[in-house]
């Protein structure tokens, strides 16, 4: 039972202390730990990077007895050996007599292990404080742990007439520096940013991070039926990997791409392309936990159309683009009212001078 408010205001702790993992510890999930004493916080961690030490074990390093003290800790501390040793098995040979946690770890590897292992000890363990924030924290984790699928996010820059690009193309800037600033943010956050090889050959994207927070580079991911990939191009020999996913077995190609340092796989085809389903298949099997969609409007369609789309981040800008722009989704299927796609906005904030709009597909 959770005791009093003071729990909250420790476990709310805890939350900021895992966003500080926020750019890092991919692929493992983001965890804070606020370890309290007689009223007192007297010690904190949090997870920095896969392969180093867990939440709970970089706070119980930072103080010498910790016996009887209470663990406020954002996610169920494991009871596997990976990397890393067990951190229930750290709470509870620290003496930690009573821990507090937000939520039960999806991964099944746990998946209540850490708590019953720390009840068989008699250690007091309440769970579900702050669960709905915790969550928010590692809906990429979770959702791979919980489906085998990354949690996808796709992000459109478009103008008030709901343009996102000239019928030449052109797109540069439609939206502020501001937004561009945030969309960065985006970008570290994720674990892989993905798009069409279309793109690539219309704008050579970079697709990186430039921020000045320490950050680990999210994969590239480029979709390329016909391994129509240019060994030339910004990406190549950016930090973090570039993979490009093909349905294409041409040996030449894979072999010229893979001496440019690219990782290349092979996938099915679904009618002459890429089967995207596949495609997300395979992100999960390789631990991505969240992907970022930069891409146009067929690619952009053919997501929506297969909802594979969690959650769709639109940046729209007070400028009118005509209406020979090029549009948001290509749905050639779509011809009725009745086959329109309904979404539901999450939030709306301003940004620069563009408003930010979070949607998701409505059930």
């Amino acid at each position: 039972m959770i005791k009093s408010k003071q729990d909250a205001v420790y476990m709310a702790r805890a939350l900021k202390l895992a966003e500080k993992g926020r750019y890092t510890t991919d692929p493992n999930p983001r965890v804070g730990c606020v370890l309290v004493k007689d009223n007192k916080v007297i010690a904190e961690g949090w997870h920095v990077k896969a392969g180093l030490g867990h939440a709970e074990v970089n706070a119980l390093s930072q103080v010498d007895n910790a016996k009887g003290a209470t663990a406020y800790v954002t996610l169920e501390p494991c009871s596997h050996t990976g990397k890393t040793g067990p951190c229930c098995d750290a709470l509870i040979d620290a003496g930690i007599s009573r821990t507090v946690i937000a939520m039960q770890d999806p991964n099944p590897l746990v998946a209540g292990r850490g708590i019953k292992k720390m009840l068989d000890t008699g250690m007091s363990v309440e769970c579900g404080l702050l669960k709905a924030e915790a969550a928010e924290l590692n809906k990429g984790f979770i959702k791979r742990m919980t489906t085998g699928l990354p949690f996808v996010r796709s992000k459109i820059a478009m103008s008030l007439d709901g343009r996102t690009a000239m019928a030449s193309g052109e797109s540069k800037w439609i939206t502020s520096a501001e937004s561009r600033a945030d969309v960065q943010r985006l970008r570290a956050e994720s674990s892989a940013i993905l798009t069409g090889i279309n793109t690539v050959l219309a704008d050579d994207p970079s697709m990186n991070v430039r921020l000045e927070e320490v950050v680990a580079q999210p994969v590239r991911v480029i979709l390329d039926t016909d391994l129509n990939m240019p060994v030339k191009c910004k990406m190549q020999g950016l930090a973090g990997e570039t993979w490009i996913l093909t349905c294409n077995s041409d040996r030449q190609k894979i072999d010229n791409l893979e001496k440019a340092g690219f990782e290349v796989f092979q996938l099915n085809d679904n009618n002459g392309r890429l089967d995207l389903n596949a495609v997300m298949a395979l992100l999960g099997q390789r631990q991505i936990n969240s992907v970022l969609v930069e891409t146009g409007a067929i690619l952009n369609g053919a997501l929506l159309d297969a909802n594979l789309v969690d959650e769709w981040v639109v940046y729209m800008a007070p400028c009118i683009l005509g209406d020979q722009g090029r549009g948001l989704f290509n749905l050639p299927a779509m011809q009725n009212m009745a086959d329109k796609i309904q979404l539901n906005m999450t939030a709306v904030r301003q940004v620069g001078a563009d408003l930010k709009l979070t949607f998701t597909v409505a059930e």
